[in-house]
């Protein structure tokens, strides 16, 4: 069982975002939404979060994109972001390129609950051992 988290989910589609933040905020955490990387960059600047949930395909900049920028701020910094990709893509590969990104951990849409559990604690688990 995960801890009450501030979630930072980075999703475009409306239906999706309401479906996700259902979910979440049923299972005890607090939901900020941002509808493309270029958003969540700027709401991370402004507010802390526990772990951010991120689309993969977005329109301006994408979920991979701002993963990368996201690493960036945070170099030379004792902690890190936990960031799950939170994704339709699921060809051979893509949780590749998402953990290449960046990204600490993988789970497609639609969500199944107990994976998207699963996939939050372990980016959790490995972003404490990595600070």
């Amino acid at each position: 069982m995960l801890p009450p988290m501030q979630v930072l989910l980075v999703e475009d589609n409306l239906i999706n975002q309401k479906v996700a933040q259902k979910l979440l905020e049923r299972a005890g955490h607090t939901v900020t939404i941002a509808g493309n990387g270029r958003e969540a960059l700027t709401v991370l600047s402004d507010s802390v979060f526990d772990l951010v949930l991120m689309d993969v395909a977005m329109p301006e900049m994408d979920g991979l994109e701002a993963t990368q920028a996201i690493r960036l701020r945070e170099e030379g910094k004792p902690s890190r972001m936990p960031i799950v990709a939170f994704t339709a893509h699921a060809m051979v590969g893509d949780r590749e390129r998402c953990l290449a990104a960046g990204m600490d951990a993988y789970v497609t849409k639609p969500v199944q609950p107990p994976l998207l559990f699963q996939a939050m604690a372990d980016a959790l688990a490995l972003t404490r051992h990595a600070g």
